[in-house]
């Protein structure tokens, strides 16, 4: 099956005063790429969603071996680049869909998502804690609803109808639930001690 890896990374970063998936972890390492470097060692194929006139980060993605898809109606939000991104590989059998602002969670975790869609999930997501988390699994059963989303509320929609088709995958993955919305979060992140 092809499962195809979408990273969203089009927001503005308002909330964080600047663009954050530039941000350094302790490592160095900036948020976004991470982000997209534990995307890229769980799946074969990755397609990272940037603002079209985002050079660096199109930059550092590309040199990691990720495809870049600048979508001009980034503006819109979330959905409108979700929207894209289906569009662009619209004959996978699915597609997880990872935040570029979520640098902590585990390759075997997407795995996890992407082997319950292999296995005929509709929707799978990881749980940690009894609480779900990212990224979320579709099966191409929803790519024609996918690829007309628009607006900033991404898949919630379609999230909430279907909810009860979600699988859930138990994982012992923290950073499943860890985003960088603010400096605050950043200093957080970069706080932890890496899993021994």
């Amino acid at each position: 099956m092809r499962i195809v890896g979408i990273l969203l990374a089009a927001g503005r970063g308002t909330r964080f005063g600047g663009d954050k998936l530039l941000a350094p972890l302790a490592d160095g390492t900036p948020v976004g790429l991470m982000s997209a470097r534990n995307l890229a060692a769980a799946l074969r194929e990755v397609i990272a969603v940037v603002r079209p006139n985002d050079a660096h980060l199109t930059r550092l993605l590309h040199g990691s071996g990720i495809t870049v898809e600048p979508c001009a109606s980034a503006w819109q939000g979330m959905g409108s680049s979700l929207a894209h991104a289906v569009r662009a590989c619209a004959d996978a059998d699915g597609w997880i869909v990872a935040l570029a602002d979520m640098p902590k969670i585990r390759p075997e975790t997407i795995r996890a998502v992407a082997e319950a869609l292999q296995a005929g999930a509709a929707l799978a997501a990881p749980v940690y804690r009894n609480e779900r988390g990212h990224p979320v699994g579709f099966s191409a059963v929803y790519g024609p609803r996918l690829a007309v989303l628009s607006g900033d509320a991404g898949a919630r929609e379609i999230l909430r109808a279907e909810r009860d088709r979600m699988l859930e995958v138990e994982c012992d993955d923290p950073g499943v639930l860890a985003d960088v919305d603010t400096i605050l979060d950043l200093d957080r992140l970069r706080a932890e001690r890496p899993p021994s």
